[in-house]
């Protein structure tokens, strides 16, 4: 089994777990499968940068060298997705406030959007 076979896996699992969370009806699980859709990609554009062994992180005077390029971006990329999970959860916080439901559409199963929530169906 080589290694590229292990990132692709693993980026796969991590891929199929994001939009399966996504998919959830309630608001905490979406905002978690947001997040780990996003560490697939991080992890995707990391892996297109090739996995070098043996290579010098730092450009040097022989030797194979590893592109920096991948690295830079899933850094940039880490600290945008941060800042995007934090806007994703005060929105979802929100919603909720003002919805007095924390699933997506603003109303629980079983009660129409125009019926109060204590009422009985």
């Amino acid at each position: 089994m080589s290694l590229e076979f292990l990132v692709a896996s693993g980026i796969g699992m991590v891929t199929a777990t994001g939009i399966y969370l996504i998919l959830r009806g309630r608001t905490w699980p979406v905002v978690l499968g947001l997040s780990l859709l996003g560490y697939a990609v991080n992890l995707f554009i990391f892996a297109m940068g090739r996995l070098w062994q043996d290579a010098a992180p730092i450009l040097s005077a022989t030797g194979r060298v590893a592109d920096p390029l991948p690295q830079a971006l899933v850094l940039t990329a880490i600290v945008i997705g941060f800042a995007t999970t934090g806007f994703v959860i005060e929105l979802a916080l929100r919603s909720r406030h003002e919805s007095g439901s924390d699933h997506v559409d603003g109303h629980e199963p079983g009660h129409g959007p125009g019926k109060a929530r204590d009422e009985a169906p």
